[in-house]
């Protein structure tokens, strides 16, 4: 689902009257000839209007006598754009996104390209009164789904209870060379060096234990198109135990072999699955595999 931003022009909507009090939703989905989805991304649009006055709020409360007007036509006018980063979903306490490879999550330096300073630019310039705070992180040169939180208790429930909210998330990676078992377990303990390397070790030396689940989606005598499952989320955990295995992530500069069939690290965050922290909704997003990966296996 992409979020647009904009305004109406008058004329573009259909207009209705509230009987009796209920949550904004909630009465959308009642009146509205419209999936779930579709609504909401007119909501967060700023297709719709309460009084005269545009509304985001799922939740905002309804009274009888109130007037509703819904956008009925596509908005023309801007949308966010950027080549970095797409919305995928949006609503008042987090939003979803899909980056490209070369964008750091947050800003590492005075003046890096980073996810959240294009996030903290599009709240501006839609007048939403927040910020994005960074609940999780991928690196620059990896691509895909990540989720920031719009306030400090969002942050804080998503920081606090982490495994337990987020019950899914899955990358695919194209690994140097041709793998010899069809899915495993890696399971180990990484530690950063002095340099801020990361490596591993079978036995506890002090680090965070670590453990991955693979399963080999596609091969040739080059290489491997390999899903990978996280079930915890270390630094360079994927890129590390990739590398353990003696296939390492193509394009890796850090931990890999020098095969860089593709000019980018070949990982890619597909899939992204959590209970919202506030309304215990479960949210479950994918994004497509980066089509240079798949031309790798189906030329």
């Amino acid at each position: 689902m992409r979020i647009n931003t904009g305004y109406n022009r008058e004329g573009e909507y259909d207009h209705y009257v509230v009987s009796q009090p209920m949550a904004l939703l909630e009465w959308l989905m009642a009146n509205i000839a419209q999936s779930r989805s579709k609504i909401k991304a007119t909501l967060q649009g700023r297709g719709i209007k309460v009084d005269g006055k545009t509304v985001t709020q799922f939740d905002f409360s309804l009274k009888p006598g109130m007037k509703i007007a819904v956008s009925k036509t596509k908005r023309n006018q801007q949308s966010f754009k950027s080549r970095y980063v797409k919305i995928v979903y949006e609503d008042r306490w987090l939003i979803v996104v899909e980056k490209q490879v070369g964008i750091l999550s947050m800003a590492a330096g005075h003046s890096s390209l980073n996810v959240k300073s294009v996030l903290d630019d599009y709240f501006r310039k839609s007048r939403q009164k927040c910020t994005a705070h960074v609940v999780h992180r991928l690196d620059r040169d990896t691509s895909g789904l990540m989720v920031y939180a719009k306030d400090i208790d969002t942050e804080q429930a998503f920081e606090h209870d982490w495994h337990n909210i987020v019950y899914d998330r899955r990358y695919v990676a194209v690994l140097s060379g041709e793998m010899e078992d069809d899915e495993g377990t890696i399971e180990n303990w990484l530690k950063d060096n002095k340099a801020y390397v990361t490596y591993s070790s079978p036995v506890d030396n002090g680090g965070k234990l670590a453990i991955s689940h693979f399963h080999v989606l596609s091969r040739t005598t080059e290489h491997s198109l390999v899903e990978f499952k996280l079930e915890t989320g270390r630094k360079n955990q994927i890129r590390v135990h990739a590398a353990d295995m003696g296939h390492p992530v193509c394009g890796d500069t850090k931990y890999g072999n020098g095969d860089d069939p593709l000019h980018r690290l070949c990982l890619h965050a597909w899939l992204l699955c959590f209970t919202h922290p506030v309304t215990g909704e479960r949210l479950e997003f994918e994004t497509p595999l980066p089509t240079s990966f798949k031309q790798l296996f189906h030329p």
